[in-house]
């Protein structure tokens, strides 16, 4: 069995050390053209994955001791009227560096820079939880995803 308190705090690290550190982390692309991002620590291991572009699918799962015991998933999009998807993604980076060490299996609540805003609602704890992310421009959305997740073979 593993501790709850050790599973947040290796989500924590994982989360800062792979999709928030944007362009320095190593990306593998797979057969299927998904991208995989993966941190290992100890006997935690992350793997990360994703698919697209536009719109995006995600998963990510931790492994304890190569056992499954988590897992989130989303989908999200940016608006079509954005011309720069990148700048967008740029931002949500920066916003996920954010990470609360309380509620690590998501992002701020909110964050802002320059005319961008962050929002985040989610309902739940590390167990189970779900909830909507979205990046307004100039007070317009333009980025949605929504996610959910929780442990895994608990029993």
């Amino acid at each position: 069995m593993f501790d709850q308190n050790q599973l947040c705090k290796f989500l924590l690290k994982a989360k800062k050390s792979t999709y928030a550190a944007g362009d320095q982390i190593k990306k593998f692309i797979e057969k299927d053209k998904s991208k995989t991002l993966i941190f290992n620590e100890w006997d935690w291991h992350y793997h990360d994955n994703y698919f697209g572009g536009e719109p995006f699918g995600w998963r990510e799962v931790i492994f304890y001791k190569w056992l499954s015991v988590y897992i989130m998933v989303y989908y999200g999009y940016v608006d079509q009227s954005i011309k720069n998807v990148k700048l967008v993604y740029r931002f949500l980076q920066r916003a996920l560096t954010q990470i609360p060490a309380d509620k690590p299996f998501r992002w701020p609540i909110k964050y802002e820079e320059d005319n961008l805003v962050y929002n985040n609602i989610f309902t739940g704890e590390i167990e189970n939880f779900f909830g909507e992310e979205t990046i307004l421009q100039d007070g317009k959305e333009i980025y949605k995803a929504r996610y959910v997740g929780g442990l895994v073979d608990q029993r």
